[in-house]
């Protein structure tokens, strides 16, 4: 606004009236802050409509800090979904939170007290606070999605991750695996509590002992699947009693391990099968192809914003505080028989 004002050769004071409300600045002047706006790229239309009404357009995503290596393949996918559909609906979306250092988490915290943004989608992740500040603090409608904070009293958009693995695993002990490595989450979060929860179900209900399955990992934050997926090539090698079905609980886990274990001369899925978690669209390219289950990611950003855009609304009341979207398994050629039930 100061560099349209300098264009202008006006105060800043004058851009800010001929945004908020045009009719208080002669024509003269008004043309030359429109010039000066549109000359330097910036939006006075949709900033005029947002000072006219005292709110913003704008909608805030909060990523769960930073993407090593370009991980978590689904969130561009995600991000494309929540775009769309807040453009739809005449919103914008803002990105927020590529590094959840203190800095970094006052500034995010800034624009809903500033009034920069009108509502926001957790992504994974729980809510940002500092100095006893919080995005709830701001009076900000929130959506969490991927993350079940209904309890805390978010509404939440999320996939059945504990039913989605207990039916994979019960797949695996249905083609004979009787031996599993489960490649884990950070020990004690909510994907690795529900997911390995699935595990657990279904051994359960099958008649084997918690034993049958061991875990990998639980040290890495989740953006670190690939590194997660090497240490336990390393963990696999060590065990004395191979398993012969491996439980990745997301995709860059299971391409790292599955790269790294080929070359050691272990066949999949003759040795060893494999399924993950995510559904990236890479899975269909590895070699061999890699079963995944398949978030909804498109389903859930939509869900997402509608459930955001009805808060905003200050329809609360009438929205599901829970949504759930099933993910599905599909089926390629990393699993199989183990190769003691084919012989």
């Amino acid at each position: 606004m100061s560099e349209v004002a300098k264009l202008a050769g006006v105060a800043i004071s004058t851009v800010s009236r001929a945004l908020a409300n045009p009719g208080r600045v002669n024509e003269k002047t008004h043309a030359k802050i429109d010039a000066a706006a549109r000359q330097l790229g910036y939006p006075p239309n949709a900033m005029a409509r947002g000072l006219r009404i005292g709110k913003s357009n704008t909608i805030m995503i909060v990523l769960p800090g930073s993407l090593y290596y370009g991980a978590s393949q689904v969130i561009p996918q995600i991000l494309q979904s929540i775009n769309k559909a807040l453009i739809q609906s005449g919103y914008n979306l803002m990105i927020a939170n590529l590094d959840r250092g203190a800095g970094s988490e006052r500034h995010i915290l800034d624009l809903p007290f500033g009034g920069a943004v009108r509502g926001a989608i957790i992504l994974s992740s729980k809510s940002p606070e500092v100095d006893g500040r919080s995005l709830a603090s701001a009076g900000l409608p929130i959506v969490s999605m991927l993350l079940d904070m209904s309890d805390a009293g978010l509404p939440s958009v999320v996939t059945n991750d504990h039913e989605a693995v207990r039916d994979v695993t019960a797949e695996l002990i249905g083609l004979g695996h009787k031996r599993f490595l489960y490649l884990a989450r950070p020990e004690g979060s909510y994907h690795d509590v529900e997911r390995f929860g699935g595990v657990l179900k279904a051994l359960d209900a099958a008649g084997m002992p918690e034993n049958a399955v061991v875990r990998s990992g639980g040290n890495l934050d989740y953006q670190q699947g690939f590194q997660i997926g090497l240490e336990a090539v390393k963990d696999f090698v060590e065990l004395a009693e191979k398993p012969t079905a491996v439980i990745a609980t997301s995709d860059d886990m299971a391409i790292s391990f599955m790269s790294r274990v080929q070359g050691l001369g272990f066949r999949i899925p003759g040795d060893l099968s494999i399924v993950s978690f995510d559904g990236s669209p890479v899975c269909e390219f590895c070699s061999p192809p890699l079963s995944t289950i398949e978030q909804p990611v498109t389903e859930m950003g939509e869900a997402a914003v509608a459930l955001l855009l009805t808060c905003i609304e200050g329809a609360e009341t009438s929205i599901e505080r829970r949504k759930v979207i099933p993910s599905k398994l599909i089926l390629r050629e990393s699993m199989a028989r183990p190769r003691i039930e084919q012989e």
